[in-house]
């Protein structure tokens, strides 16, 4: 639930090399799945819609690791903050019926929440109302594994000074969410549960979608992990009253795909909801986040929530959605991405070696730390240690991480790209070619 930003899955301009040889697309995305799974990386599924018609459907691992209960196609996942696409969606069904305007303000309804009479729907939609974000109150962890009532949520709310001014700038806010969750019960008079029951699975005909309770296997609802000295260990449940609106569903990723497509096809909203929906300021839209793949603009949303890590994408002008859901997570998210779509697209992509593994200590890495730039090129490269690995950022064009194969030399699994540090800057090869980047001053 708890993400700051939306993925960055775009490959550096000088990392594009021509597509690799054809085969069945499919296939070498269930042997990359395969491969991470069998080497403890990740359970969970994934789900690939073109054009209203599955393509793609398969799930890997288990929803209940202790009895050995296996994951299916209809296996349940906590999708975190995706649930936000389902609660903006709600909103703009009740502007179009004119119970709402994305400029009612907060103070109709919580005048005590600090700058209520300056934050309006369209703030708390798009992160710029200056909200807090709950998420990171310091005791946070201690309340949201039992129920909370309305008015202790809210009471905390209110207590919460201002991260900063309405429209100053924008920053992610579960807050926000749950505020928006709370206004839908407040017009409609019915809960947050029975509004995406009858007003978006029951019109998109989502059989697996809904407001989570406690987990039960039996229903075919998948528990999350994290993966400690070669074991899934069971996370603790977070209960769904601190969540609300802002993370607390249950769906499948085949249902997410189908609701991406429901969404942009008008079924949900009309094309001038959706439209605003997907307008990026700042870097999000209304419940909507926008990540780019080669020249491929995807709308969607992802989201963490206890173990669970979840990314929905969906692109118009093809009409495809994808959905991938993890209940264990042991390896770098956005690098299973980048695979999955680049296996999909048939671009360059080497599976990541999981086996040869080298070891930089921190010191050392920290030496590599800089921004790099080379005279026929128009970006700068910055280069930083982010919990203990090197994350690379090219203005513009996307941000990944790389792994060390020597004390000097670092990859990038996905393109092949091997960048060499040097004294003065870093030597970036690929396919047999080489080009200088000199570290700034």
């Amino acid at each position: 639930m708890n993400m700051k930003k939306a993925l960055s899955i775009l490959l550096l301009l000088v990392f594009t090399l021509p597509a690799m040889a054809q085969g069945n697309r499919l296939q070498k995305i269930d042997s990359l799945m395969n491969y991470y799974y069998e080497h403890n990386k990740f359970m969970g599924s994934l789900s690939i819609r073109e054009r209203g018609v599955l393509v793609y459907d398969k799930s890997y691992g288990f929803a209940d690791v202790q009895t050995q209960q296996a994951a299916t196609k209809d296996t349940k996942y906590k999708i975190g903050g995706i649930t936000q696409m389902f609660t903006a969606t709600l909103v703009f069904q009740l502007i179009e019926e004119k119970k709402l305007t994305l400029k009612t303000k907060l103070s109709d309804f919580y005048p005590k929440i600090k700058n209520a009479d300056k934050i309006t729907i369209a703030n708390l939609l798009n992160h710029t109302s200056g909200i807090f974000d709950i998420n990171a109150d310091p005791a946070f962890a201690q309340w949201v594994t039992k129920f909370q009532a309305r008015k202790s949520m809210l009471d905390r709310i209110i207590a919460y000074e201002p991260a900063f001014a309405p429209n100053a700038k924008v920053e992610y806010s579960n807050t926000n969410y749950l505020l928006l969750g709370y206004i839908i019960q407040d017009v409609t008079k019915k809960t947050f549960k029975e509004n995406i029951a009858q007003r978006i699975a029951k019109k998109a005909i989502l059989k697996n979608t809904y407001y989570y309770g406690k987990t039960n296997p039996k229903r075919n609802e998948a528990y999350s992990y994290t993966f400690d000295n070669g074991k899934w260990i069971k996370q603790e449940e977070w209960n769904e009253a601190g969540v609300g609106a802002a993370g607390g569903l249950f769906s499948t990723t085949a249902d997410l795909t189908k609701f991406a497509q429901a969404l942009f096809d008008g079924k949900l909203v009309n094309a001038e909801s959706v439209a605003e929906m997907n307008k990026i300021d700042m870097g999000y839209g209304k419940g909507v986040m926008n990540f780019m793949f080669a020249e491929r603009k995807f709308a969607g949303h992802n989201g963490n929530i206890e173990g669970f890590t979840s990314v929905l994408g969906y692109y118009p002008k093809e009409q495809i959605g994808f959905s991938l859901v993890l209940n264990g997570a042991n390896c770098d998210f956005n690098e299973l991405v980048l695979g999955i779509l680049s296996c999909y697209y048939k671009l360059p992509y080497r599976f990541p070696d999981f086996v040869n593994k080298v070891s930089v200590d921190e010191n050392t890495l920290k030496k590599y730390e800089g921004n790099y730039t080379n005279p026929t090129l128009p970006f700068v490269i910055e280069v930083m240690l982010h919990e203990g690995r090197l994350r690379v950022h090219a203005d513009e064009q996307g941000t990944f991480y790389i792994t060390p194969i020597s004390q000097t030399e670092f990859k990038h699994e996905g393109s092949g790209v091997v960048m060499e540090f040097t004294s003065t800057g870093f030597i970036l090869k690929q396919n047999g070619t080489s080009t200088n980047f000199t570290k700034k001053q």
